[in-house]
């Protein structure tokens, strides 16, 4: 679990700062295994699945009994040849033991004890098996059960009245449930332990069992069967439909899905990232704490992995430079077939390059805490071409959004030929790209560049941009000759917006920014002079004070058919915190910095709930503050399965609604990242319900930065040896 030790760190980005720093432990988390199955299993009835005490998986299924030979493999159990042509009506595990027994039409046998535990009877009497710790089996039919010790009958008796939902063993006793009743049996017969209504299923610990209904769970007492809690209908859906202690977790399946009982709520487990569908029909465990899901089309297990931050930045990277790369640019990959990585193609995005500086920079920053030869060698490669876009096309300083060989892309109003043959590139270039360009120049000067010819180079890099738009009346100017629809910086465009539609006061940010970093970079006096013009003259200084707080919903203004301020721009988010990196390093005097200083703090302070890692570097490399504990939340529940899935939550009955809101809060408490689409920082991670059809994976670059800023900041301690 989480350590804290408290340090004095030193750094460039403050004097001194007192924290408390994530100390790198190996830690638990959860993924998702589905179970390939072979083909005559297509339109099987899948019964139930059971672990014995040698951690062999059974299958049972009316074609037979299967069993795991893979961790994700199912197949024919075909290891004892005569009971392979043979189909169980219903298998067990011995309490305690773990022995697997078997029940046929007309006898019931176990292989373990040299295979001597083996018991005749009439054909088809019985549909039902258990096994007590003391060898005991209960057997059950329609209307009558038969007790054996072991193969010596020890009696029958009548099965109590009502139809059987499902029987249970528990420490040594017998538990027979029907949906109005819990029965126990006790000295020869069964007798009623508890009264209910639409019972489902129960689950035993210690002196307590918990009873699920179709409306939610309680707790009784197991020796007098009273109730010990209240019905809680405030699950993520409360028709339960069966329930496993696990150690000290409670678990529930339903028809849409599983979840787990924390001290502070519930983790839902529903959707493709976890089951290859909704509808749960057997759950159980094995010896690690692994859980197993069937549902009536295939079987999935929630496999939990130790792991430490370092050993999950490195397979995010791994798979980075295996399947992301492409020109030097960062994509999210393309499947032709949901989840095969066997058609996966990389595609253009219009913000390559803004998700490309996320990469980069959490290499250089990669660079800048270890030294490694290679992180330097991979932002030189990405930095290429970021160059390149100022190149393929023939305009002065217009960088283009990317780039692509010719022939690919047909058909598209931002496309263009370049004059390079063979190529094409991609114009209508944004804000989101301007904003990464000033970070890479800006984090690379600092930490990458060693030579004046590298200095140089990314110098000469923001220059041309800067001039482009300083000649360009404050404009992106495309080959068309008219401004891009957001590359727009011109106080006419900026200043028509009122203080509380925030593209005032972001584009302000971002003009700035830019101007303080090309001085910073070139020494060009015009740079400087431009800045204090749009801050003294056109109040660009007063719009990026404006308060993040007082931004409020306006159907008012319309740009090019968006209606701006319709709501919370989570884009905006994004832009500005990157943004504030550049525009806090790079201030012309103290005075600047520390007015940025309460800018950044104020809108920090409204995003803490979103407990986005991102926000908190960029925060904490600038102001000094940090939510550690949100940032921590952040490093450990980011999603190693980066794929695209669809996810549904407006259903969850466990979950408290806000009133709807301009910011798009939709619950106080955000739910894990396992429970939402995988998506970027620009999104609203409140968001409920949500598309994705596991068509596209992400690259992890949202979590590569803020952990190398993490590491280079002093927040996270590197892994032990």
């Amino acid at each position: 679990m989480k350590k804290i030790i408290l340090i004095l760190l030193f750094s460039s980005f403050s004097s001194i700062m007192l924290l408390s720093q994530i100390i790198d432990v190996p830690f638990k988390q959860a993924t998702s295994v589905k179970y390939k199955f072979p083909n005559e299993l297509k339109n099987a009835k899948l019964k139930k699945v059971l672990i014995d005490y040698n951690q062999i998986v059974y299958l049972l299924t009316d074609k037979g009994l299967y069993r795991d030979y893979n961790e994700n493999e199912i197949s024919k159990d075909l290891f004892y040849r005569l009971l392979a042509t043979k189909i169980p009506i219903d298998i067990t595990i011995q309490e305690a033991t773990g022995y697997l027994y078997y029940l046929y039409a007309d006898e019931y046998l176990t292989n373990a004890h040299a295979g001597t535990i083996y018991k005749y009877f009439p054909k088809d009497e019985y549909q039902k098996i258990l096994v007590n710790a003391d060898g005991k089996v209960m057997l059950f039919g329609n209307k009558n059960g038969t007790l054996y010790q072991q193969t010596q009958k020890v009696s029958d008796h009548k099965l109590p009245k009502g139809k059987l939902i499902e029987v249970y063993v528990y420490n040594k006793e017998f538990y027979y449930l029907t949906s109005g009743a819990i029965y126990r049996f006790e000295a020869g017969q069964w007798k009623t332990l508890h009264k209910g209504e639409k019972l489902t299923a129960l689950a035993f610990k210690s002196n307590t069992i918990s009873v699920g209904t179709s409306s939610g769970y309680y707790t009784i007492d197991i020796y007098n069967g009273k109730k010990t809690s209240k019905l809680n209908s405030k699950l993520p859906v409360p028709e339960i439909t069966d329930i496993l202690q696990v150690s000290s977790e409670l678990w529930f399946a339903s028809n849409n899905g599983a979840f787990l009982k924390e001290p502070n709520g519930f983790r839902y487990f529903s959707g493709r990232r976890w089951l290859n569908q909704n509808n749960i029909v057997d759950i159980t465990s094995d010896e690690n704490g692994d859980i197993y899901l069937l549902t009536t089309t295939g079987l999935n297990k929630i496999k939990y992995i130790s792991q430490t931050l370092a050993d999950k930045t490195k397979k995010f990277q791994d798979n980075i430079r295996k399947y992301h790369m492409r020109f030097g640019w960062v994509n999210e990959i393309r499947y032709q077939a949901p989840g095969d990585m066997k058609t996966a193609y990389s595609k253009d995005n219009d913000n390559d390059g803004l998700w490309t500086s996320l990469y980069l920079g959490s290499q250089v920053f990669r660079y800048a805490t270890t030294g490694e030869d290679i992180a330097r060698r991979y932002v030189w490669e990405s930095f290429e071409s970021f160059e390149r876009l100022l190149t393929v096309n023939p305009l002065k300083g217009f960088p283009s959004r990317t780039f692509e060989r010719r022939g690919i892309i047909f058909n598209h109003h931002a496309w263009r030929p370049s004059q390079e043959e063979e190529w094409d590139w991609k114009g209508t270039t944004s804000t989101d790209e301007y904003i990464a360009y000033l970070f890479v120049a800006s984090i690379m000067d600092e930490f990458i560049a060693k030579t004046s010819e590298e200095k140089q180079r990314i110098a000469n890099f923001i220059d041309a941009i800067m001039t482009h738009i300083i000649e360009n009346d404050y404009y992106f100017v495309d080959v068309d000759g008219k401004p891009t629809r957001w590359g727009r910086w011109n106080p006419e465009y900026v200043n028509w917006y009122p203080m509380y539609v925030s593209d005032r006061k972001l584009n302000s940010a971002h003009l700035i920014a830019g101007l303080q970093l090309a001085y910073s970079l070139t020494g060009k006096e015009i740079y400087k002079k431009e800045a204090f013009k749009m801050m003294d003259k056109h109040g660009y200084l007063e719009n990026i004070l404006a308060p993040m707080s007082e931004m409020r919903k306006t159907l008012d203004y319309v740009h090019k058919g968006d209606v701006m301020g319709d709501s919370w721009n989570h884009s905006d988010d994004e832009m500005s915190f990157i943004t504030y990196w550049v525009l806090y390093h790079h201030a012309f005097n103290n005075d600047l910095k520390q007015k940025y200083v309460g800018v950044i703090r104020e809108h920090w302070e409204m995003e803490r709930p979103e407990k986005d890692g991102l926000w908190e570097m960029m925060t904490y490399g600038t102001s000094g503050d940090i939510d550690l504990e949100g940032t921590l939340y952040f490093f450990r529940e980011f999603n190693i399965d980066l794929d695209r899935y669809s996810t549904k939550n407006s259903h969850r009955k466990d979950i408290d609604l806000l009133p709807e809101n301009y910011r798009g809060q939709t619950t106080k408490e955000l739910l894990y990242p396992a429970e939402r689409e995988m998506h970027r920082h620009n999104t609203n991670p409140f968001s409920l319900d949500q598309g994705g059809s596991q068509m596209s994976r992400l690259a992890g670059d949202e979590y590569l930065l803020p952990y190398w800023m993490g590491r280079y900041l002093g927040v996270i301690s590197a892994p032990a040896e």
